[in-house]
């Protein structure tokens, strides 16, 4: 999308995300970091979220309000977790959406964002559209509904039909769409073909994870002689962590001296930690639950490698995991399983491995070699962080976000 030569020098962006976090918490910061940046270039930001359980953001009241580093803070207490039942969210998300439209009516601001998901979010910001005649600006996060479709939890036609509705009528009234992956663009493009479309990635924050090595809490003294690896977020359905135990356990077989970490939490965690019993791999892995980013960037800079993984379904391989682009950060390299740009980008720039998710012994090798062969992954990891500095680095993203919400307003 082409940008006004007149575009203005300031605005003020309204934001309606309901998962916002910040280093303090154990969640992704992507508009804390972008927001700030935003604020410093001498633009106005308000935010309107909600309490999520990984993140730091808190309410003892309905609504509360604060200032954080420029940043206007509106907190809706209509928390979520993914622990809770799909109905207890469903609900909280409508509470929120609608609560929202209050601001989106009173509120001065220039353009309106929505992040989604939930999808909900659509909803006061096309009250600010239609209501307000604003510019309006759509961040998909992932495809929703074809995620909840493909992962079998909305099968009602009814409710389906509708959902695939609204989608696409947040899409052609956005004057400008962002995606946050090659993949979710495409997604956008076969329900709104004609729409403009932006990929912003989920980005790495070079900044955080610069400086010297620190030792993190709670970590053991034998972590100083045996190389680890990591999984840092979520552990949830979805996330299908899993793939990562059972090729644990294919390593073991082959004789690796490693150690696992998993930081993070969610609904699978009881199960892994099972898992892990069921192959005797408790002296190797352990589980130290939800810690501030700022403690997750020290795991990450002393690891061996980090994972990512998805349960083998399409929409799923369109994600843009936060813990690829912190793991790159580090400096560290990543084993994979995902099929689609993630897969791309490592067969090109050879910062990590892919595996495959039915494949056990496909990580038992990887792992094999990260921990067996410092020096090789060393070298990958020096790639990652290429890739941290050049395609995926924050400032940058944030200059370029900001010039489009700028050219829409324009």
């Amino acid at each position: 999308m082409s940008v006004n030569s007149k575009s203005p020098k300031a605005i003020h962006i309204l934001l309606f995300y309901q998962y916002f976090g910040t280093p303090a918490g154990g969640w992704s910061t992507r508009f804390y970091e972008f927001g700030k940046r935003w604020v410093a270039a001498g633009n106005k930001v308000t935010i309107i979220t909600s309490p999520y359980y990984k993140s730091d953001i808190r309410t003892d009241s309905f609504i509360s309000k604060r200032e954080l580093e420029g940043m206007n803070l509106i907190v809706i207490n209509a928390p979520d977790s993914n622990k809770s039942g799909i109905l207890k969210r469903a609900a909280n998300a409508i509470i929120f959406a609608f609560s929202s439209i209050y601001y989106a009516l009173t509120l001065p601001h220039d353009v309106v964002l929505g992040s989604s998901g939930p999808i909900t979010v659509g909803i006061p910001t096309l009250a600010s559209k239609f209501l307000r005649r604003k510019p309006m600006v759509f961040e998909v996060r992932d495809l929703w509904p074809q995620g909840g479709i493909e992962l079998g939890k909305l099968n009602n036609p009814i409710l389906k039909n509708s959902a695939l509705w609204f989608e696409k009528f947040c899409y052609t009234n956005s004057q400008l769409v962002v995606a946050c992956s090659e993949g979710m663009e495409k997604g956008i493009k076969k329900v709104s073909p004609e729409i403009d479309t932006l990929i912003i990635p989920n980005s790495s924050d070079v900044e955080l994870f610069s400086g010297k090595i620190e030792i993190p809490n709670q970590f053991p003294k034998e972590l100083k002689e045996i190389p680890y690896m990591v999984y840092i977020g979520s552990l949830g359905l979805m996330d299908d962590c899993s793939q990562i135990v059972y090729g644990l356990n294919a390593a073991k077989e082959l004789g690796v001296d490693f150690r696992m970490i998993f930081i993070g939490d969610g609904e699978e965690r009881y199960r892994l930690e099972e898992l892990v019993d069921q192959f005797g791999l408790k002296d190797q892995v352990k589980f130290l639950g939800l810690i501030p980013k700022n403690e997750v960037a020290k795991w990450l800079k002393l690891a061996r490698a980090s994972f990512v993984t998805f349960k083998d379904y399409p929409v799923l391989q369109t994600s843009s995991p936060n813990k690829m682009f912190d793991s790159f950060a580090a400096g560290i390299p990543i084993i994979q399983s995902t099929q689609g740009w993630i897969k791309t980008l490592i067969d090109r720039t050879d910062a990590g491995w892919n595996v495959v998710a039915s494949k056990p012994e496909t990580f038992a090798k990887a792992i094999q070699e990260a921990i067996d062969f410092p020096e090789k992954a060393s070298k990958k990891g020096v790639k990652a962080y290429a890739l941290a500095q050049s395609d995926f680095n924050r400032g940058k993203l944030a200059e370029l976000y900001l010039e489009k919400l700028k050219g829409v307003v324009s």
